[in-house]
C-alpha cells in the first residue's frame, strides 16, 4: 500500500451530485422578468401584467410544469425542444431578452445566476456536440481506412531477369 492509497483512505469519500429541482427558481425568475418587461413596455406598475403578458406567462408556466425533462430540465431559453409552440416561444424569448436587462439592475444576483446557468447549458451542449462529432470523425476514418485497404491491389514483386 503506497502513500497515495493511505491518503485516499483518510480523505472523506466524494458524494455523488444530487439532482436539484430548479423548476421553482426558474418559474420565479420568469415571473419577475415578465413583470419588469411589462412595467417598462406596457405601462403597468408594481410587477402587474397586461392581458397579453398574462396570457403568455400562464401558457409558459403550464408548459414548464409539464416539461418532459422533469426536474432535470434545461433553462427554457436553451432548450432544444421548446414546448410552448412557435408563437409563444418567440414571444417568450423576446420578453426574456428584453426583461433581462431590467433584471440586472433590480435583481442582480438572480440575473447573474440565470446567466451562469445559461452558460452552463451552452457549455454542456458544446461538449456533447464535440463528443458526437469526434465519434463521427473516428467512424468516418475507420470506414475510409477499410475502403482504402479494400481497393488497394496487392503489390507484386517482379524480378527482372538479366540477359
Amino acid at each position: 500500500m503506497g502513500i497515495l492509497d493511505k491518503i485516499k483512505s483518510i480523505l472523506p469519500k466524494r458524494k455523488e451530485p444530487e439532482l436539484q429541482n430548479n423548476v421553482p427558481k426558474e418559474k420565479e425568475n420568469i415571473r419577475i422578468t415578465f413583470g419588469k418587461y411589462c412595467n417598462a413596455n406596457h405601462g403597468t406598475t408594481d410587477g402587474k401584467l397586461c392581458a397579453k403578458c398574462t396570457a403568455v406567462l400562464s401558457t409558459v408556466m403550464i408548459k414548464i410544469s409539464r416539461c418532459p425533462y422533469g426536474i432535470g430540465k434545461p433553462i427554457c431559453e436553451q432548450c432544444e425542444t421548446p414546448c410552448f409552440g412557435e408563437r409563444f416561444t418567440k414571444e417568450f424569448l423576446e420578453i426574456m431578452k428584453a426583461g433581462s436587462k431590467k433584471m440586472l439592475l433590480s435583481h442582480p444576483m438572480m440575473a447573474v445566476k440565470h446567466k451562469l446557468a445559461s452558460l452552463g447549458a451552452e457549455y454542456a451542449k458544446m461538449e456533447r456536440d464535440k463528443k458526437t462529432s469526434d465519434k463521427q470523425k473516428a467512424e468516418t476514418e475507420k470506414i475510409k481506412a477499410k475502403f482504402a485497404n479494400a481497393t488497394r491491389s496487392p503489390k507484386k514483386s517482379k524480378k527482372r531477369k538479366k540477359k
